[in-house]
Parts: structure tokens; C-alpha cells; sequence
């Protein structure tokens, strides 16, 4: 068994202090308003965090019509995420332009595709409803993903398809959310 003073295994009171000292940097991160960026609630959490200037304009923001059953999608990931009444007093507007690419990744060998790599791209525009109306911010996210596609089960090929698109279309959600919300707060503060 090698000698822990020698340098071998750590000692359990060079674990605790170890510990201690991870402890006291964590509660020094937390204290100073540190949260991971890509932590759980994604977007969402963007909204909760923002400063109440940041969080009326969000909340008051309208998304309009998006073509298609992936713009219908995107179009209520960003609702839930926002916090929109959808009352007709809307003072904002958020605008998207949604584009979905599919690439063929992977081959078997009668030449039929085996993986699949979808890329959505949404470029967004916020503009105050004003006359004449301002752009607040604007800006492109983009997600990724991809599925296999199985053999000989079309079944479980669209669920795959189904549920890589759903995650995409979150994706794509919290990204613009944080983005519109990281863009409103330098304006605010400025």
C-alpha cells in the first residue's frame, strides 16, 4: 500500500480540507450571482434572471406568425418562454425567420441513407411597435442535431426524426430567448 505522506493516496484530512475549500469557492460563485450558462430551464431561466426593464419588454413581446408545422412549433416554445399574455396590447413584436437543412450523414451499403443531421437556423428580429417602429435587437441562432435512421423500422425512424426536431425546436427557443434577453440588458443599461 503506498504511503500517503510519500505522495500516494491523499489522506482523509487532505480530502476534507479539499472539500472545504470546494465548498467555500462554490458559496463565493453563488454569493456574486454566478449561474452556469447552459444550466437547466435554458431560456426560461434567461427571462427569470433579467432585470424587471428586461422582463416587461419580454413579456409584453408578441411572436409573430411563423410559416409551416416548425414555425407553429418555434412560434409557442418562444410563447411559453417569454411569459406573453398574447393580449392585444402588445407593445413589441418578434420576428422569425426559420430554416431547417437536412444532410445526409451515413450510408449503408445498398447506398440508403443510415444518419441523418438536421440544422435549424432562426434569425430574429424585436421591434418596438411604436410609429415609427425601432428595432430593439436582432440577431441568427442556429441548433443542431441528428437520428439514425434503423432498418426496416419506419416507425421507430419517425419517432427518432419526431423527437430529434422537438429537441431542435427547444434548442433553437432558449438560444434566441438568452440572446434577446443578454441584447435588451445592454441596451437598458446603456
Amino acid at each position: 500500500m503506498p504511503d500517503p505522506v510519500a505522495g500516494g493516496l491523499p489522506s482523509r484530512r487532505r480530502l476534507l480540507r479539499l472539500g472545504g475549500l470546494l465548498g467555500v469557492s462554490a458559496a463565493a460563485l453563488a454569493g456574486c450571482g454566478f449561474r452556469p450558462l447552459y444550466a437547466p430551464g435554458g431560456g426560461s431561466a434567461a427571462v427569470e434572471d433579467a432585470s424587471p426593464d428586461v422582463r416587461a419588454i419580454l413579456s409584453s413581446t408578441e411572436v409573430a406568425l411563423i410559416p409551416e408545422r416548425s414555425g407553429q412549433l418555434l412560434r409557442r416554445a418562444l410563447q411559453e418562454r417569454l411569459g406573453a399574455s398574447g393580449a392585444s396590447g402588445m407593445s413589441h413584436e418578434l420576428r422569425v425567420s426559420l430554416y431547417v437543412a437536412n444532410e445526409l450523414e451515413g450510408y449503408r451499403r445498398d447506398g440508403t441513407p443510415s444518419r441523418v443531421r438536421s440544422t435549424v437556423t432562426g434569425n430574429w428580429l424585436l421591434r418596438d411597435r411604436g410609429t415609427p417602429a425601432v428595432v430593439l435587437a436582432q440577431g441568427s441562432e442556429r441548433a443542431f442535431d441528428a437520428y439514425d435512421v434503423p432498418d426496416n423500422q419506419f416507425f421507430a425512424g419517425d419517432a427518432a426524426r419526431d423527437a430529434m426536431f422537438q429537441r431542435l425546436i427547444r434548442q433553437l427557443a432558449d438560444d434566441i430567448v438568452l440572446r434577446l434577453s443578454i441584447s435588451l440588458r445592454g441596451t437598458s443599461a446603456a
